[in-house]
This record gives structure tokens, C-alpha cells and sequence, in this order.
């Protein structure tokens, strides 16, 4: 049985108008954390020209390959073992996504994802990054503030990251900020480009 996840479905079609944009002429998508699999499916239908990675912690793989085998997509690929804290698999990439990654990382962690992302995004690649975001250490709404106090109940290295703490590790790591996209239900995205 394919495992689902009802906020996939609920920001599938949102999330798409924006990479439809972004990743217009790009080839190679790296997906990070893809999850049950839902987005890397409903992106790469949406999207023949490209080629999309998915990737994620190997316990989550089955998932992922459930939902590949039922839509049988020829431009999306199995899903490849990533955990940020380890050595990331070897390759370069035209393009990068991940969604609603950093406030379930530890600190440590999400400055290891943008360790990689410097390293495996191709010269002038796009890198698309959604979820909920503070800014100047202020949430959004009294939603994202009471979704950040449980997620730091089940863990407290976890919780909505700031805004300005993310480009300066972005700028750290050869990225240069583009975009700050409104989506949503207090979510955003934000959008970074390596370095030329």
C-alpha cells in the first residue's frame, strides 16, 4: 500500500505553478527528501522535459517506489539513498527542490543540506526551497507559531527557521538569493542560485 500524505496533495498544484516557471529549461532535478513520493510523480507528469531524482533516508524509499511503479513515469528516477549528515551521492544537477525539510532538521543538519547543495547544484542551477519561514525572528501567523511550538515538543533541535539565517548560510555555500515566493497557508518559497 502506497503511503500518502494529504498536505502533498493540498500544495501539489501551487508548488507546480512556481517550477513550471523556475525550472522551465532545466534537465536534471534533485529532489531532497521526496517523502511518500507524491510531488516527485505530480511534478515530473507535469514536466516531461526533465529528469527528476528523488531521494530520501533508505526507510522511506519503498514508499517512493510504490508510487514510481504505479505511475510508470520514463523521467523520474528511483528513489537514491541522501541523508545530509553523510557523504551525498556523487553528481551535479541543473536544479534542486526540497519541501518541508528544514524545521523537521536539526540546525547542524540543515547547514549540511546547504553544504551539499553547494556542492551537487551546477553553476547558474536553481534551488527551491519550500515550507514555513520566520523572518527577523518573527513568525508569519499565530498558525506557524503553534506548528513551531510542536514540532520543538517532539523535538527540540527541530522549528520554523529564519529567513535571514538560511541566505546567510545559502551565501556561504556559493548561493546567491533570487526570490521570496508568497504560497499558501503561511508557507513560502524561497528560491537561491549557485554562484556563476
Amino acid at each position: 500500500m502506497k503511503p500518502y500524505s494529504e498536505a502533498c496533495d493540498e500544495n501539489k498544484g501551487p508548488i507546480l505553478e512556481v517550477l513550471l516557471r523556475l525550472y522551465r529549461d532545466v534537465q536534471t532535478v534533485l529532489e531532497i527528501g521526496s517523502g511518500t513520493g507524491q510531488h516527485a510523480v505530480h511534478f515530473a507528469t507535469a514536466m516531461p522535459h526533465l529528469t527528476w531524482q528523488t531521494s530520501d533516508m533508505e526507510e522511506n524509499h519503498p514508499g517512493i517506489r510504490a508510487w514510481l511503479r504505479e505511475a510508470a513515469l520514463p523521467n523520474v528516477r528511483n528513489p537514491i539513498g541522501l541523508d545530509v549528515s553523510r557523504a551525498w551521492p556523487a553528481g551535479e544537477y541543473d536544479a534542486i527542490f526540497s519541501a518541508n525539510t528544514t524545521h523537521i532538521m536539526s540546525w547542524p543538519e540543515v547547514e549540511l543540506m546547504f553544504q551539499g547543495v553547494g556542492q551537487v547544484l551546477k553553476r547558474g542551477g536553481c534551488f527551491a526551497l519550500y515550507g514555513p519561514f520566520n523572518y527577523q525572528g518573527g513568525y508569519t501567523s499565530e498558525s506557524n507559531q503553534r506548528f513551531d511550538q510542536w514540532l520543538k515538543s517532539r523535538d527540540p533541535l527541530s522549528g520554523i527557521r529564519d529567513f535571514e539565517m538560511l541566505d546567510e548560510l545559502a551565501a556561504s555555500n556559493h548561493l546567491i538569493f533570487s526570490e521570496d515566493v508568497e504560497m499558501p497557508v503561511n508557507n513560502r518559497i524561497l528560491v537561491w542560485y549557485r554562484d556563476r
